[in-house]
């Protein structure tokens, strides 16, 4: 069987229409189509079936991905063990990460490694955390940073490993001259007649944070949902709302913002995930190595 069709079946598994298949594998959506044909051509048996506008995987094709992660896991495993025995940091490395980290500890820590290791290529993209790990899992990541408030890494014990990097702390983000501007800390309650700007990168991370609103008994006023950091700062820095930011977001936030710390203090994780076994790898180890060591250490601003 073709290797680049099983990792065909394998995203179509998890993604379930070729339009996305297509996406991910930078191919169109037809030579999807004519990949899963011929693949069904060399086991003889459907493998997918048309349901509306997606597919799914028959009783075969489920069958068949279950074989395919574990041969994907066993050439990983192999191409591991050579870089281990090469001793050979090199190559290319991709890494999946948050905007918030992308933004702050990350590009050091690709500094650093190009001076250490100069046949090492990195590269990063930045996406959520879910879909950093669907990357990983698809082979088109090989570290994915991402914290514990938008994505669980407990949930992917026994197929992935987990490094701990760093705490980051949640801060309320005001507009110079706020009412709030000279509280050494601020309480969530105290919060409860602003109107909100909130970064939906991770909806995760809005949805925790409205969430401990209600905990308290108000449902935030939201008047700005945006991707963009830029954006939620733009708002605050024109007394338009307030916004809860992560520490790591706040590296290069205007003079004409204040940020204080929440209490009760609330911080998330920050963990690099790679595929299980995979840190014995060279270049991985040598990647996660740095990214510890460029983590910041202290990320309170009280």
């Amino acid at each position: 069987m073709d290797f680049f069709r099983l990792r065909t079946l394998r995203e179509l598994s998890r993604r379930e229409t070729m339009a996305a298949v297509a996406d991910a594998l930078g191919i169109s959506s037809s030579a999807v189509s004519q990949q899963i044909a011929q693949l069904e051509d060399e086991v003889g048996i459907a493998l997918v079936e048309r349901r509306g506008r997606g597919v799914t995987l028959t009783p075969a094709g489920r069958r068949l991905v279950v074989h395919a992660d574990r041969i994907f896991g066993i050439v990983e495993e192999a191409k591991t063990d050579i870089a281990e025995l090469q001793n050979i940091v090199a190559g290319d490395l991709r890494i999946a990460t948050q905007p918030s980290a992308a933004s702050s500890f990350i590009p050091a820590a690709m500094r650093q490694l190009a001076i250490q290791h100069p046949h090492l290529d990195i590269v990063m993209t930045t996406m959520g955390p879910a879909e950093g790990v669907a990357a990983l899992r698809a082979w088109q990541a090989d570290i994915v940073i991402a914290d514990d408030i938008s994505f669980n890494p407990h949930t992917l014990e026994g197929a992935a490993d987990t490094l701990f990097l760093c705490r980051d702390q949640l801060f309320v983000l005001l507009p110079a001259g706020h009412r709030l501007e000279d509280e050494p800390v601020i309480e969530l309650a105290q919060l409860r007649d602003e109107r909100w700007a909130l970064d939906v990168a991770s909806s995760a991370y809005s949805m925790a944070i409205r969430q401990a609103c209600r905990d308290i008994g108000f449902e935030p006023v939201i008047n700005g949902f945006s991707d963009s950091f830029e954006v939620v700062f733009a708002l605050v820095e024109a007394g338009c709302s307030i916004s809860v930011m992560p520490g790591l977001a706040l590296r290069d936030f205007g003079g004409a913002l204040v940020a204080k710390p929440l209490v009760p203090s609330v911080c998330r994780g920050i963990h690099a995930i790679t595929r299980r076994g995979e840190v014995r790898n060279p270049k991985v180890a040598a990647v996660l190595e740095q990214l510890v060591k460029s983590a910041p250490r202290d990320l309170n601003r009280s």
